[in-house]
């Protein structure tokens, strides 16, 4: 079995969750110990690692970047290497996208660049969209800080081997949003004598179409959770709370939703004297393409002779690439994974082999070209 399939089926058994990949970063950097990186960085932005590779004149950094975590999720497909943990599985390729960073690396332990260097990350935490902000914000970060960061994202539901690709924006960004509104409780017979929060999110519910409209461009505002009070009939309720998904396709346009959502919120929180209090989570940056580094990506497409997917819309979806995308030119991609295969995340995905090679050819090439001057 070609080693590369070997180590992202073990990858695949042995899969360890957002912010517990300590593991699988063991078993990358026992991958990497015979390739002789000229530089490694251990615990960055917690379990991440980056392998830098130095070419021989000085140039560009290069950084390519690959998701270290599985998901929290059973698996239900019976591959021989099925997951070994229960309730923790690599649904979402990410094994993959390892394997691909590790071919990349032995390309580069043969035949270093010819100018420039090459950072391989191995980030931590991308299903929380919690990684990529420890590692941008972790001092270690500025020995790696690229001129061009590039990544891709195996797509099922397009044809094996295609390359999906977009100009500007290719995935939205999103974030998690939950509104606690505390008020009063009070006898169910007297509710005149509490502060129950029941209007106030009912009223922002219903306001929702009316602020999404009130925003430019695409976005999203989806409700994925309510609570108010208990299952106890003679009290009404004082505390309640609304948990919301919000996209865009655009960063400012997302913050104008966020802030909208907030002054609506405050407003009727105001009105029914109630206390608010909110939170964000698995908060996701839009995934924006700069034109120069897509220009790397397309002459390495072109020169392997790949089919090519120009996306007419930007896919609703987050990445956390899209904090990369924000403070660097950056460039993300995707490689179909199948046109019948299960969709991401769905408990029998399974990742295909056929695509570590492309992948690895792809930014392989991007390496070449660009220390060549061919950019």
């Amino acid at each position: 079995m070609n080693p590369l399939i070997h180590l992202r089926h073990s990858l695949h058994q042995h899969p360890e969750i957002a912010g517990e990949e300590t593991e699988t970063a063991q078993r990358i950097l026992e991958f990497f110990k015979p390739l002789q990186a000229d530089e490694v960085i251990e615990n960055l932005g917690g379990t991440g690692l980056a392998f830098i590779f130095k070419g021989k004149n000085l140039g560009k950094r290069l950084l390519f970047r690959s998701e270290l975590d599985a998901l929290p999720i059973d698996e239900k497909g019976d591959p021989s290497y099925r997951s070994t943990i229960s309730g923790k599985a690599h649904l979402c390729g990410h094994d993959g996208h390892m394997a691909i960073l590790c071919g990349l690396g032995e390309k580069l332990s043969q035949q270093r660049p010819d100018s420039g260097e090459v950072v391989l990350l191995f980030q931590p935490a991308e299903e929380t969209g919690e990684g990529a902000k420890r590692v941008l914000e972790d001092p270690k970060f500025d020995k790696i800080r690229p001129d061009f960061a590039f990544a891709l994202h195996n797509l099922p539901g397009f044809p094996l081997q295609q390359v999906i690709t977009r100009k500007g924006t290719f995935a939205a960004g999103s974030t998690g949003m939950t509104l606690q509104f505390t008020g009063k409780t009070s006898h169910a017979a007297h509710p005149e004598d509490g502060r129950n929060p029941a209007a106030a999110i009912s009223q922002l519910i219903l306001a929702l179409p009316e602020i999404r409209k009130s925003v430019p461009g695409y976005c999203l505002a989806t409700v994925i959770h309510v609570q108010i009070g208990s299952l106890a009939f003679g009290t009404s309720a004082g505390i309640g709370s609304l948990s919301l998904t919000l996209r865009a396709f655009d960063q400012e346009n997302l913050e104008q939703l966020i802030e909208e959502v907030e002054k609506k919120a405050k407003q009727l929180a105001k009105a029914e004297n109630l206390d608010i209090t909110i939170q964000f989570q698995e908060s996701f940056a839009v995934s924006k393409n700069d034109p120069a580094a897509a220009k790397l990506a397309e002459q390495a497409f072109e020169s392997l002779d790949l089919e090519v997917l120009e996306k007419a819309d930007p896919f609703r979806w987050s990445e956390d690439f899209g904090l990369f995308s924000q403070s660097c030119p950056a460039y993300l991609f995707g490689l179909g994974a199948g046109e019948s295969s299960p969709q991401l995340h769905e408990p029998t995905y399974d990742f295909p082999d056929e695509l570590i090679e492309t992948g690895v050819g792809i930014f392989d090439r991007i390496i070449r070209n660009q220390s060549e001057g061919k950019s």
